[in-house]
């Protein structure tokens, strides 16, 4: 039986296959005809679109802050991905879900996989998969302090292999980000921009490091004479509303911290918080959680993959399925 891994995320979906590694990590959208319903692009030809279509085409996203909204479009797109992958026959899917998922978001994924042919659904938190990614050790006695930041859910959680100790998700994330950039830059520079130009923005010259002097040009509508216009960002002009959204993760994580028993406490000290989400992918991230936190870091080698690459390790091995998965 094929077996994959699949993180569903609100930005990019992520596949891992058995014995080829992470095979596909695209944009979670697709492009669709109003009217008719009929499908006009998928994954990243479809956000492609994202600002620039005519009225009668809409650029939907099935998944928003963890949860399929549409489960639909969640089907049409996840049948796309796994055809583009080569995966046909029976399959075996490990989905990776926010931390604390509820038994109603959980019906939506097995009604999604029903449609498109998926033999066995189990599910797996993204706390532990990302420290699995990271090859962080898990024992029963060890406890480890993980923080994924995605595009439109953050989980944090303290755990060790026999389960959860404490943990939260909340919908902040990259998302919120580049919301709060396009209006920080129209109230800036009187320059209305896009949410893709925004995303770029923070993915290339967002930092957290003191003095960074990164900038880029950015065009755009001029917010009074609505002509185009391109303006000069820096990494300091966009700083406030990147970390505004971290700030307030933080806050939750060290308000988590502060309920942790104090054997717990000691160990986290001890080991550390990992890391891991795309907007960890940030410059600067990990030194600043740090100083934040007041506890040693640990930064993902790839950021965005570490969820699925955990979940392929757990795939992959039936004990760790065994031991780890929700239940039903």
């Amino acid at each position: 039986m094929l077996k994959l891994a699949i993180d569903f995320g609100t930005s990019v979906t992520k596949i891992y296959r058995i014995g080829s590694g992470i095979v596909l990590a695209e944009a979670t959208c697709i492009a669709e005809d109003k009217e008719t319903g009929e499908i006009r692009a998928y994954g990243n030809d479809a956000k492609r679109l994202l600002g620039k279509t005519a009225e009668q085409t809409a650029v939907r996203f099935p998944v928003y802050e963890g949860e399929i909204v549409s489960e639909t479009l969640a089907a049409c797109l996840l049948e796309y991905f796994l055809s583009k992958v080569g995966c046909a026959g029976r399959t075996e899917v490990l989905f990776c879900v926010p931390c604390g998922c509820k038994a109603e978001s959980r019906e939506k994924y097995y009604r999604v996989a029903e449609r498109v042919g998926i033999s066995r659904v189990h599910f797996a938190e993204t706390p532990f998969l990302s420290a699995l990614g990271q090859d962080v050790p898990l024992s029963e006695s060890n406890p480890v302090f993980a923080i994924d930041i995605g595009a439109g859910c953050t989980s944090i959680a303290v755990f060790t292999l026999d389960g959860m100790i404490a943990g939260l998700s909340m919908n902040v994330g990259g998302n919120n980000m580049d919301v709060h950039i396009i209006d920080h830059i129209a109230e800036q520079f009187n320059l209305k921009i896009g949410s893709l130009t925004s995303e770029k923005l923070k993915n290339t010259i967002a930092s957290f490091l003191p003095y960074d002097v990164q900038s880029a040009v950015v065009n755009g509508r001029d917010v009074t004479e609505g002509k185009p216009r391109a303006v000069s960002v820096s990494s300091t002009d966009i700083e406030f509303p990147v970390r505004v959204y971290l700030d307030k993760i933080l806050e939750y994580a060290n308000l988590l911290l502060k309920k942790l028993p104090a054997e717990v406490s000691a160990a986290i000290c001890k080991n550390g918080v990992y890391l891991s989400g795309g907007v960890c992918a940030m410059a600067g991230v990990a030194d600043y959680v740090s100083d934040f936190l007041k506890i040693e870091t640990h930064l993902a080698e790839e950021p965005q993959m570490a969820v699925v690459l955990g979940g392929g390790r757990v795939v992959g091995n039936a004990a760790l399925v065994r031991k780890l998965r929700l239940q039903s």
